[in-house]
């Protein structure tokens, strides 16, 4: 992981900060916790910590409401999205261990043989 993405997942924003970036109530982004759709982490003391992709999630999720979704919804395209990414990823796996495998068979993965 990138050190960029290592600062967007870094949860330091507190609930009031990250209500003045998305617009929302304290207690749309509690309910939006309480449901699944985000998972913030917690500092001493229990409270909230919210990272920059916390809040682009947030900011996502008004979208989809704004579009007529409901919660549920939300939680299926979600599922949905995060198979893609792991059929992606499993795909790009078995792309580079055909690469390899095939670099073996020809002899191009070891250059001793010529």
């Amino acid at each position: 992981m990138s050190e960029k993405e290592l600062r967007r997942e870094m949860a330091v924003l507190p609930i009031s900060v990250v209500r003045e970036l998305t617009g929302l109530s304290d207690r749309q982004i509690r309910y939006y916790d309480q449901q699944g759709l985000i998972t913030p982490k917690r500092g001493a003391g229990k409270q909230r910590r919210y990272s920059l992709n916390d809040v682009d999630r947030l900011l996502e999720i008004t979208d989809y409401l704004d579009a007529g979704y409901t919660i549920s919804e939300i939680r299926e395209v979600e599922h949905k999205q995060i198979i893609r990414r792991q059929q992606a990823s499993s795909d790009a796996a078995l792309r580079n261990a055909l690469q390899d495998e095939f670099l073996k068979i020809g002899r191009f993965g070891n250059q001793s043989h010529f």
